[in-house]
């Protein structure tokens, strides 16, 4: 294909291109590299005298990273053995902080590069190994945050103590760079180190006021994560010995647990083919609220830095944690004829991780949300795993909430109050219900749930009156597992359905009572129609299990294409493959129709699509295994998901899960249910 000219009227402007360096971009663009330059409300924590509060605070995402690459610097420098002690100050009136350690600073003549050009720095020997021979670990990886302080701060003064060359040095960045000022070189006495003093840009951050209460925090989560690492605060001092587990004695000196602490050790080859060893160090305690209803919390922190938005890490230790406890309780949950949940494990838990190894990988620079690590992946499996049976012997008051829970909730409140707005919802009308006319025995009664007010319109005029009654969902209905019971009694479009059928959540569905002993999901022929079905199945499945057992939930599948013959009649075909099979036949075809959706097949389409002899049964052989399915498609563990998508054992393992839900095409329909 030949891309065609064309005519313009006129003369044309051409696009101005601009070049702009790094101190503009970063003025302008400062969300690019510390993330959100406004306000927003942050569900987190903060230190009281000797308590923590869990509150939601106003969080300035962009301030805070600024600060905090400054501190990351530092504590880079005691994991490379260099510092013991960091002082932060911020002044009365909240804008000037400053930080100083006591490291072996760096070369002089180093410093304005490192504090005004962009990928500049010491750690980006990702491959490389420490004196130990592991891989290195570090907060920092893109040689952006320091320079990207000092370029969006009005002042910036840098004082650098090189103990190797016994030189000091200050400099002073005005207005984000756009003036440096040398000092003089000179030999000190004391400490070595750096010492940064900076005011930031009002211009760019719109204030220059640093929250204290969240800087105070900061420095406090530093001093729990690196236990031997000494920080004073405004003359505050903080230094611990057994690092996160005195954070969760803090929140609870009752109550708190240490989980486990270990050290995951692996080889890898790196980039030059060299084998080298990598160490995961995992912290992990838990506190344990018996009287609290809240959902549980984590505390989580990688190489230091605070995943407020979570991530990899807890997506998978709460899989595992909560896997493992199902399966210890699994016995008694059956004598007792209660399923366990999630939250029956997880409410009033608060969960304490520290991660620290070498390459970690977020989402973006601000480093909020960890990604999946093939390593990091081993050592939670092999961590959780190995402290889990302790931790539960010890915790059978914990193991006996659990199940209590489980109980209450099948026993009170929420099924109580489903049942008795599912009785009234039976006796009000459903105005979006297409009904069947039978009265005397339902029994014959078929009810499809279509995808989308057209398919009603096709099924109406196609339909047999007597025993067929149809109801059209809009869009892609809720996911259930994700949903409270109240959401789901709040959902109009599933009351509807309910009252349709005659079926009450928590109460067992007896299809000989119902008003439809079939229940027909008829959807559009691609992937948007088969998610509907499967959404449709899990709530279906989630309610009433037993309509699998009695087989009344199917699944009818329209034509994706209608042939009109040469005289007049119509073939219809499923698949593609069906088509050419029949192009190869004697039959003369007048013309080929492909249907999009329900709202654009014919008439005789739809009478072929009710007249079918057989539905597909959605049967059910393994209950516990079709649970476990639909928790790894709809459930909240996305990590799950992953897994099933990114491993080929996952994948197996899910074709033998699959296998246990089977869809039976040939099993023949009564005819008094297709009438």
């Amino acid at each position: 294909m030949v891309i065609e000219s064309v005519k313009r009227r006129g003369k044309t402007v051409d696009a101005e291109i601009e070049s702009k360096d790094q101190r503009w971009h970063c003025r302008n663009r400062i969300t690019l590299v510390f993330g959100s330059n406004d306000y927003e409300e942050l569900d987190t924590y903060l230190y009281t005298e000797s308590g923590v509060e869990f509150k939601k605070v106003q969080f300035h995402q962009a301030k805070s990273k600024a600060i905090e690459e400054i501190l990351d610097n530092c504590i880079d420098e005691y994991y490379r053995g260099h510092v013991t002690e960091i002082h932060i100050a911020l002044s009365e009136d909240g804008t000037r902080v400053s930080i100083e350690d006591n490291g072996i600073g760096f070369p002089l003549s180093k410093v304005v590069p490192v504090y005004t050009e962009f990928r500049t720095g010491s750690k980006f020997k990702d491959e490389e190994v420490d004196q130990e021979g592991f891989l290195h670990r570090t907060l920092g990886q893109n040689g952006l945050g320091a320079a990207a302080t000092c370029l969006t701060s009005d002042e910036f003064n840098v004082r650098i103590r090189h103990y190797n060359s016994k030189e000091e040095q200050t400099f002073k960045f005005v207005d984000g760079a756009d003036q440096v000022k040398k000092g003089i070189k000179k030999t000190f006495a004391g400490h070595s180190g750096v010492r940064i003093e900076l005011v930031l840009a009002t211009e760019v951050y719109k204030s220059k006021l640093i929250d204290r209460d969240l800087l105070r925090k900061r420095v406090i989560d530093l001093a729990y994560n690196n236990p031997g690492l000494g920080f004073i605060f405004n003359e505050e001092r903080f230094h611990f010995k057994s690092g996160l587990f005195e954070l969760a004695q803090r929140i609870s000196k009752e109550s708190a647990q240490l989980f486990g602490e270990d050290a995951y050790i692996y080889e890898k080859l790196n980039n030059k083919g060299k084998k080298v060893k990598g160490k995961i160090d995992i912290s992990f305690s838990i506190v344990i609220d018996y009287k609290s209803e809240e959902r549980e919390r984590f505390i989580s922190f990688v190489n230091s830095t605070p995943t407020f938005d979570g991530g990899f890490h807890h997506d998978r230790s709460r899989r595992i944690f909560v896997n493992m406890i199902k399966e210890k309780l699994e016995r008694s949950a059956k004598k007792e004829k209660v399923t366990i949940v999630d939250n029956d494990i997880l409410v009033g838990l608060t969960f304490i991780i520290g991660i620290t190894m070498p390459n970690p990988r977020f989402e973006s620079q601000t480093k909020r949300k960890l990604v999946r690590d093939a390593q990091l992946d081993k050592a939670i499996d092999r961590f959780v795993e190995k402290h889990m049976e302790k931790f539960m012997k010890k915790n059978k008051e914990f193991l006996d909430l659990v199940l209590e829970r489980a109980k209450s909730r099948l026993r009170f409140q929420e099924l109580k109050d489903a049942t008795m707005k599912g009785k009234k919802q039976k006796k009000m009308r459903v105005e979006k219900l297409l009904d069947a006319n039978e009265r005397k025995d339902r029994t014959k009664c078929t009810l499809f749930i279509c995808e989308g007010d057209s398919a009603i319109g096709g099924l109406r005029s196609a339909r047999h009156k007597e025993y067929q009654g149809g109801i059209a969902l809009k869009g892609k209905p809720m996911n259930v597992s994700q949903s409270t019971l109240g959401d789901v009694l709040k959902n109009q479009e599933f009351l509807d359905i309910m009252a349709s059928v005659g079926l009450t959540i928590g109460e067992k569905a007896q299809v000989e009572n119902l008003r439809y002993s079939k229940i027909v999901f008829l959807a559009d022929s691609d992937v948007d129609g088969g998610h509907i079905n499967t959404l449709l199945t899990n709530f279906f499945f989630t309610f009433w299990p037993e309509l699998f057992e009695a087989k009344a939930i199917c699944l009818a599948k329209a034509p994706l294409f209608e042939v009109e013959l040469e005289k007049g009649s119509k073939v219809f075909f499923e698949s593609d493959e069906e088509l050419e099979q029949f192009k190869k036949t004697d039959k003369k075809i007048k013309s080929i129709s492909r249907n999009k959706g329900l709202g654009e097949m014919s008439q005789e389409a739809f009478r072929h699509v009710l007249d079918q002899e057989t539905f597909t049964k959605i049967t059910v052989e393994d209950v516990s295994k079709a649970k476990e399915m639909l928790e790894i498609c709809f459930g909240k563990d996305t990590s799950a998901r992953k897994d099933l998508l990114l491993d080929e054992e996952s994948l197996s393992n899910w074709e033998e899960i699959y296998s246990e839900i089977s869809l039976t095409t040939k099993k023949k329909v009564s005819k008094k249910n297709r009438e």
